[in-house]
């Protein structure tokens, strides 16, 4: 955590990110489990990295998975989970995935069109709430930046969830971002990376200097 704000680092391949991540101070490892995304790792993969992982708590990243994929990452001593999915998804499918984990483990990623709210449905079942910038081509994962403001109106109308912002984030941009979005949580991918699923070490003590400056008061 970094003068309140916390931060994850996302699309995780390495152990050797990992344990640079970790000394950057994030809260939280993110390992994707989707492939499309160039930074799609396999669950054996993440297994034989596991044992030597630095003491942070885990985020399993994925689209839409089956509640069979999700066990199966459960089982795997996964902490959070972090499901990507369209809104218009059955409310059944978003309680499956609820009951596997427990609401105070999953964290929903609605794919939103702009103006769209997040369905009540994912605020009832899921503590964590992550937005992320929408594109039609895929979940997430575009390294464009979504909109702050609306961001921020639902975090106020829901006060009960835990918030979490994604998309396009870099030490240039996250001071504004906190600003407009009042976010407390920020979750970091590509804007510290030389290659997809490759992590920069300049980039990232960067973003971690950024968010420390945006919390300090204004002289």
């Amino acid at each position: 955590m970094i003068d309140g704000i916390r931060f994850k680092v996302c699309g995780l391949t390495s152990l050797v990110d990992a344990e640079f991540a970790d000394r950057c101070g994030a809260d939280y490892l993110g390992f994707i489990f989707h492939p499309s995304s160039p930074r799609n790792i396999s669950l054996t993969q993440y297994q034989a990295m596991a044992p030597r992982l630095p003491e942070r708590r885990r985020v399993a990243v994925t689209v839409e998975p089956t509640v069979e994929t999700l066990t199966a990452l459960r089982d795997a001593g996964f902490h959070y989970f972090q499901i990507h999915f369209r809104p218009e998804l059955p409310v059944a499918q978003l309680d499956a995935w609820s009951r596997v984990v427990g609401e105070k483990h999953l964290w929903l990623a609605p794919k939103l069109p702009p103006g769209a709210k997040v369905p009540p449905a994912a605020l009832a079942l899921a503590k964590f709430i992550l937005l992320d910038t929408f594109h039609a081509g895929g979940f997430g994962g575009s390294g464009q930046t979504g909109d702050w403001a609306a961001f921020a109106q639902q975090q106020a109308a829901h006060p009960g969830n835990f918030w979490i912002l994604a998309g396009g984030l870099n030490a240039e941009n996250v001071g504004a971002a906190l600003q407009a979005s009042h976010a407390r949580f920020v979750d970091v991918n590509s804007g510290v990376e030389s290659a997809p699923g490759v992590k920069d070490e300049t980039k990232l003590k960067a973003f971690v200097v950024a968010l420390h400056r945006a919390r300090q008061p204004v002289a």
